[in-house]
């Protein structure tokens, strides 16, 4: 097991920085591979994301960033003589801190690192990181691995960042097209993952992302993708786009739904992703929610069967024969006086019904880490 570098769900919390922008569409070096190609980097909407305060599965968190085990804090630009004190008052802690031992990389404002429990981790790809910590642990080998339906985080992440919902918005309506309905046809041929539609039906943006996220449907991905970029091609670019600004190194998005295989991640970096999901108030309702209706398809369960047991809050299930199981989750769960926060992913698990295996893996990680000292102030 490892610490990896990250941008945890403990440190924001403690912090209130603002989150950060994107790098742009650099070229990334990939470890056992190719380096990642530049992506076209589209222009930002105007609109604001959601600032009202969220539930447990969405708690505001500010960015910081994790290099080589240490905090690595943004540098912000000083205007003023006060921030320049500020800025040597902090170095001159930072300094402190380095000089004493157990804290080494600590920065004022976070908790200093802290040694590793001993956890059970399940099989293939792991991570974690909890309201107590400021750092991400993780376990497996570290190596981009198929992520199936977990890939639909990030579609519903870019659909939210492009056209804002507040709560209790439907959104613009999506039109299902003839040709919508011909595409459900085959991928339900082929065994995929859909949810029944009709020509001329329409489903609003919130309807269109539980039907995304619940049943895990691949053809509402593939309607939405076209609605919101004009193009599924155009739509995956932006998925890219916003991994790198998410410093998801070690992730490529190829398609919106996940099915290729190609589509690849680390448990690493879908901690990062979810975590930054969970801001959004809308994303975090939907990613919690057991069940929604649908114009067509009716009345749609989660696929998600963690949810409102054990303190899972929200969370995204995955699977096909390449991927495994995957489950992204949170739980938040009290602990002792206080209640902690728990923010993790589970890749590759093998043995017997794939979603159940990571549904299975996620719980007994989740029970471990809220029973460990990363559950403790």
């Amino acid at each position: 097991m490892a610490t990896r570098s990250s941008t945890s769900a403990a440190a924001r919390q403690r912090t209130g920085t603002p989150r950060s922008t994107g790098r742009g569409g650099a070229p990334t070096a990939r470890p056992g591979g190719a380096p990642r190609t530049a992506r076209p980097s589209a222009a930002r909407p105007s609109a604001a994301r959601p600032s009202a305060a969220p539930p447990s599965a969405a708690r505001p968190v500010a960015r910081t960033r994790y290099r080589n085990g240490r905090v690595v804090r943004r540098r912000a630009p000083i205007g003023r003589p006060a921030g320049l004190v500020a800025a040597l008052v902090a170095a001159l802690v930072a300094a402190v801190a380095l000089l004493v031992g157990p804290g080494a990389g600590w920065l004022p404002g976070h908790p200093p690192p802290r040694p590793a429990p001993a956890i059970g981790w399940p099989g293939g790809e792991a991570a974690y990181t909890t309201s107590e910590i400021g750092e991400l642990r993780t376990a497996g080998s570290g190596a981009p691995v198929p992520i199936a339906s977990v890939a639909k985080v990030m579609t519903a992440y870019v659909v939210l960042h492009e056209r804002p919902l507040e709560v209790g918005e439907q959104g613009p309506a999506l039109t299902i097209t003839a040709a919508d309905v011909e595409d459900t046809a085959r991928r339900r041929a082929e065994g995929e993952s859909v949810v029944p539609v009709a020509a001329g039906e329409q489903l609003t943006e919130l309807q269109a992302l539980q039907a995304l996220l619940l049943p895990s449907a691949n053809n509402v991905a593939l309607a939405l993708a076209r609605d919101t970029s004009g193009s599924v091609e155009a739509f995956v670019a932006r998925m890219n786009d916003l991994a790198d600004d998410l410093d998801m190194h070690d992730t490529t998005y190829t398609d919106p739904s996940g099915l290729a295989a190609s589509t690849v991640s680390t448990a690493h970096d879908q901690v990062l992703l979810l975590d930054a999901a969970l801001e959004d108030r809308v994303l975090a309702g939907v990613l919690g929610s057991t069940q929604a209706d649908i114009p067509v398809a009716g009345t749609v369960l989660s696929t998600n069967t963690l949810l409102g047991h054990d303190g899972f809050v929200a969370g995204k299930t995955g699977s096909h024969d390449a991927a495994g199981g995957c489950l992204v989750f949170r739980v938040v769960r009290q602990v002792g006086d206080h209640e902690v926060t728990i923010t993790g992913a589970v890749l590759g698990q093998r043995g017997g019904p794939q979603v159940q295996a990571a549904l299975t893996a996620a719980r007994d990680l989740a029970a471990q880490v809220a029973g460990s000292s990363d559950a403790q102030p």
